[in-house]
């Protein structure tokens, strides 16, 4: 079955050109020019990826992405004008997984919906490769499902991939430089450190007891990060 993605931008031309791109990679295209109709779109359909403007009349791509991410961890790209840094910031720290810029490449953008859906895509490995346990923590590779002390939290995409990128290496350090080339490999040029930073900060608020200690995702100043078994 085709890939279904949800592209959410008020511009019918953005729309149009977003769509043709990504039906050329071989994606079935939902539109919706605002986030009430995405939402209302969303309530009786699952995408597999949405394309999500933050600048929408009515209610915004932040508020929509509340909304998803309140039940769902679809990935999410968003789309945001070049000056509005603290769009980005607050997008990725609300979950998203992915950003770019406007006036962007749609080239590009469907580059980087192909290489996301292939990233968030079950990934079938043995059995024996495929649970990590560290004591009340357990990260499930085949499911894609992490749990804290037996019950099932909830992690994006990316949170998961940026999990699974330190747990299968521990005690090594990773910079912050390493973990974006590890994980948001298909997008190097739109990426900086704050990306990491925001999403470790997420990962802690779910799998610690206490974010400000942290028992897994361990700091090492003017470094990175490790992983604590």
């Amino acid at each position: 079955m085709a890939p279904q993605v949800l592209v959410v931008d008020d511009e019918p031309l953005v729309r149009e050109v977003v769509a043709r791109y990504l039906e050329l990679d071989g994606v079935q295209v939902h539109e919706a020019a605002d986030g009430q109709q995405a939402s209302d779109w969303l309530d009786s359909n699952v995408a597999d990826l949405i394309v999500l403007d933050v600048m929408l009349p009515g209610v915004d791509g932040l508020a929509l992405l509340r909304r998803v991410r309140a039940n769902s961890d679809v990935p999410v790209i968003l789309l945001t004008a070049r000056a509005d840094e603290i769009d980005r910031i607050v997008g990725l720290e609300l979950g998203a997984d992915d950003y770019v810029v406007k006036p962007f490449s749609p080239r590009e953008l469907a580059v980087r919906v192909r290489t996301v859906l292939r990233r968030t895509a079950v990934k079938v490995v043995p059995e024996t490769a495929g649970r990590f346990e560290f004591g009340g923590l357990a990260i499930d590779t085949v499911s894609r499902e992490v749990f804290v002390d037996d019950a099932v939290v909830l992690l994006t995409p990316k949170e998961f991939d940026l999990l699974v990128q330190l747990a299968q290496s521990p005690r090594q350090v990773f910079s912050r430089a390493q973990l974006l080339d590890h994980v948001w490999s298909s997008s190097p040029d739109y990426q900086d450190p704050a990306t990491v930073t925001v999403h470790i900060g997420r990962l802690r608020q779910k799998i610690e007891a206490n974010a400000e200690l942290p028992r897994w995702i361990v700091t090492v100043h003017g470094v990175g990060y490790r992983f604590e078994p």
